[in-house]
């Protein structure tokens, strides 16, 4: 009864269960063997060259198996967010040939069953759920400041044991009901912490989508489920929506691949089934004679924008992106030269576990062999579009000398 009387006490605004929540978002009504897919950015500025790249991962694996491919904007940490980012997203996508079939649109409507796609406005459905955990005990308040969680740091690292809010050094992890009600009626802010079941003596395997089977260590740390604010962490809102949209397949960067045991965890904590994994090692930059990742700060060229203003057509960035995912694409071209990209299939278990470089003559051949596909039409189209937004010049030009621009031949040699 006591957990009962906890999560009343935190939460008595929440009145639906669970099960409200599981009638609005019915299973899909797919074929086994249809992949459901997303791709879920943060709005925090231009959409980055690796993003680009995972993300026509997960659109192909998707619409090659009959399945959906949704875009999902994770937008909840209101403080990075950054003004016309979702904007950037969309219209990114939409220029580089990704379509999803589910996901916020530049109307700021959303098309699909299965939303909102914006976590911002889906705050009461994780709420739900982290009440039902806290009424099952498998949640709780923690009411520790910085300097309660700087002592605690500061005790582990001269102790020489694993620093973080786990096991007897949860401070609030037994908290009584009457504890917690004193704290709420003096003010005390609080986070709302999953009562891990794990241990760091235990290990995880797991397989991974592109790299094969991966062992790592058990989470036992009491992560964070709810901020002060209300709002959910990241780790917690992922896989409610995951398991509500019927993700089946998350393709990510191999930043993430630390944070599989916490995720798993989470899934099984919940009763959801957990999605499969893969995770991509990052795009390289040749600089002089070594390789290293994409900057955000430095390199103009690690964002999407920057090939679209460039003009590259958006289907030649995609057609060298598949160079990248699976090495026999390549053959595969030169066999099927007429044939769209979207008819190759590709394989997780084929992708390059190390970083792959981009190169950029390899990008500009590529270019020119789509460019040369495209009917006349095709290219003035390109070709209007794009100058009407980076070259008004050329756009004023064009656009005065329609018949004539489109006329204009490769001269016999």
């Amino acid at each position: 009864m006591s957990n009962e009387n906890m999560a009343e006490l935190l939460f008595p605004d929440v009145t639906q269960l669970p099960a409200d929540i599981y009638s609005l978002y019915p299973p899909r009504n797919l074929s086994s063997s249809a992949l459901v897919t997303r791709f879920a950015p943060s709005p925090t500025g231009s959409l980055n060259i690796g993003g680009l790249y995972a993300t026509l991962i997960s659109e192909r694996l998707a619409h090659q198996s009959n399945g959906v491919f949704f875009l999902r904007i994770e937008d909840t940490d209101k403080k990075r967010e950054i003004e016309g980012s979702i904007e950037n997203i969309i219209s990114s996508l939409l220029y580089f040939g990704i379509h999803f079939d589910e996901g916020p649109l530049l109307s700021g409507d959303d098309k699909g069953a299965y939303g909102p796609y914006k976590q911002s406005s889906r705050i009461q459905i994780y709420k739900v759920f982290i009440k039902h955990l806290v009424r099952n005990g498998l949640a709780y308040p923690c009411f520790c400041d910085t300097d309660d969680l700087q002592k605690i740091r500061i005790s582990q690292q001269n102790l020489k044991v694993t620093t973080g809010y786990y096991g007897r050094w949860a401070k609030h992890r037994d908290i009584s009901f009457q504890q917690a009600k004193e704290e709420i009626s003096n003010g005390k802010p609080f986070v709302i912490r999953l009562k891990s079941p794990g241990s760091s003596d235990r290990r995880i395997t797991y397989h991974d989508l592109v790299k094969g089977p991966i062992e790592l260590p058990e989470n036992d740390q009491d992560i964070v489920i709810m901020k002060t604010d209300g709002l959910p962490t990241y780790h917690f809102a992922h896989a409610i929506d995951d398991y509500l949209m019927g993700t089946t397949h998350v393709i990510r960067g191999d930043e993430w691949l630390s944070s599989v045991p916490i995720h798993i965890q989470l899934f099984e904590t919940l009763g959801f089934r957990i999605p499969e994994y893969g995770h991509i090692a990052p795009i390289m930059k040749q600089v002089g004679n070594s390789k290293r990742k994409f900057s955000k700060r430095k390199d103009l060229d690690g964002t999407a924008e920057y090939y679209k203003e460039q003009g590259y057509p958006g289907m030649a960035i995609s057609e060298y992106f598949m160079n990248l995912i699976n090495s026999d694409f390549e053959e595969w071209r030169m066999t099927n030269p007429d044939k769209s990209f979207r008819e190759f299939i590709i394989h997780t278990h084929k992708m390059n576990a190390s970083g792959a470089l981009l190169d950029m003559n390899k990008l500009h051949d590529i270019s020119k062999d789509v460019i040369s596909r495209l009917t006349g039409n095709q290219v003035f189209d390109h070709l209007y579009t794009w100058s009407k937004e980076f070259d008004s010049e050329l756009y004023t030009l064009i656009d005065r000398n329609k018949e004539y621009t489109l006329n204009i031949r490769k001269p016999e040699l």
